[in-house]
């Protein structure tokens, strides 16, 4: 009898399809509608986010994530687009009950 070796990764299968669990480093862009000074301007920079979810997809432009899925069928909730230009980092997340 063959036994399937079981992921060290976090993982969900909705419908047929196993989605792994990712940590994602990416940049917001970050904005100012109010008055400042030319020595404030160039102090904005972008925040700095981690997304916690699963990689539904990804290509050359972008990756796309869902944190919440449906048992019973198929439904993704929880749903953003990234665009992998603001990525900086993709970590898979390791399952912590072994």
């Amino acid at each position: 009898m063959l036994r399937r070796k079981k992921s060290k990764y976090k993982t969900a299968l909705v419908g047929d399809k196993k989605y792994y669990y990712y940590r994602i480093y990416w940049l917001d862009p970050c904005g100012d509608a109010g008055h400042a000074e030319a020595s404030e301007v160039k102090k904005l920079k972008p925040a700095k986010m981690i997304t916690h979810a699963f990689i539904f997809d990804k290509d050359s432009k972008h990756v796309w994530t869902f944190a919440s899925y449906d048992e019973e069928s198929a439904v993704f909730s929880d749903r953003n687009v990234l665009l992998r230009s603001s990525v900086t980092k993709i970590e898979k997340v390791l399952n912590r009950s072994e």
